[in-house]
């Protein structure tokens, strides 16, 4: 396993679609340790493979109940919504606003070719939006509303 190097803000790779995962090879086996290695070096709850210059539909994700790995993920319900700080590892030392789905189910396959279906409300809802957005292109800061704060490196520990 290897620390890799997180993408930033203004990198293209983080505004590129990332094509879907067709086989788990031993090179995704290892791409996959690196990301969870790299999420928990760097203190996040989640990471996408476009952040360490990967574009593949690859995201890992722990929100405290340790992690999952979901490969080819796809959101396909929300309800509610919550509005509250966010962060991103692409954008270090700063958080703002952003709504969010309270509640999501997402469908993905695991790194075993397992295919499963998970309900996750609260931040693990938000965390699951905020990674699946990095396999579109897309990032927090579309979504902010108001200004972006600067944070302290003990807040941005807690930011996704």
């Amino acid at each position: 396993m290897a620390i890799r190097n997180v993408r930033r803000e203004g990198d293209p790779i983080l505004r590129k679609i990332s094509k879907e995962v067709k086989e788990i090879t031993p090179k995704i086996r290892v791409l996959i340790d690196d990301m969870l290695e790299t999420m928990y070096e760097k203190n996040g709850v989640g990471l996408a493979a476009p952040q360490v210059g990967v574009l593949k539909r690859i995201v890992v994700i722990d929100v405290g109940d340790g992690p999952v790995v979901m490969i080819n993920p796809r959101i396909v319900r929300e309800e509610g919504s919550q509005t509250g700080d966010e962060g991103c590892l692409s954008v270090p030392g700063k958080a703002g606003q952003v709504t969010r789905p309270n509640e999501v189910t997402v469908r993905y396959m695991d790194e075993n070719e397992e295919y499963y279906e998970l309900d996750g409300t609260e931040l693990l809802a938000r965390a699951i939006c905020h990674e699946c957005e990095h396999l579109d292109g897309k990032l927090y800061l579309d979504l902010v509303e108001g200004e972006l704060r600067d944070v302290t490196e003990e807040e941005d520990e807690e930011e996704s």
